[in-house]
């Protein structure tokens, strides 16, 4: 795949030392994205997750960052290890889906929709919104708007217009 004018292909810009880094995570923003799949290969030693754009730019500008500047120091890594063991007893399958959880039970989201300021409270076993209990935030995002919402895109937990 040939580069656009005055712009040097991913796959031709070596990482050898820390000046060489912002230049290069401002190519990821405008290659295709068959060279980022490309610098996945080749940075990671493994094929590409099938996950956006977004996703592949982002996991390689760290990966960028990390094999010119070093990565986590291991008093840092093992410190990760032991929180995450301390929250879920070491069970990695645990700790992976927490990744999906709500909020903990307490925290108060705050969204503005059509100049009105929308506060919801997670509860342990839901959410509430102007003192009634709900079991799911879509549901609270289709009673704020009347359209039906996905309600972790609408309050900003996951990707999306919402935020």
């Amino acid at each position: 795949m040939t580069p656009a004018p005055n712009q040097p292909s991913i796959r031709t810009i070596a990482i050898t030392g820390p000046n060489d880094v912002l230049p290069r995570l401002a190519t990821l923003k405008t290659v295709p994205i068959a060279d980022l799949k490309r610098q996945w290969t080749a940075l990671f030693g493994r094929e590409p997750p099938p996950f956006s754009r977004t996703y592949l730019q982002s996991r390689l500008a760290y990966r960028i960052q990390e094999l010119a500047y070093g990565g986590l120091k291991p008093d840092t890594v093992a410190r990760l290890e032991a929180l995450g063991e301390k929250l879920d007893g070491g069970n990695i399958t645990r700790r992976r889906l927490r990744a999906d959880d709500r909020p903990f039970a307490g925290t108060r989201m705050i969204r503005e929709y059509q100049g009105v300021e929308h506060v919801v409270t997670v509860l342990t076993d839901g959410f509430e919104y102007e003192g009634r209990p709900y079991r799911s935030l879509s549901a609270i995002a289709r009673a704020i708007t009347g359209t039906r919402w996905n309600g972790w895109t609408f309050f900003g937990l996951r990707g999306g217009s919402g935020a």
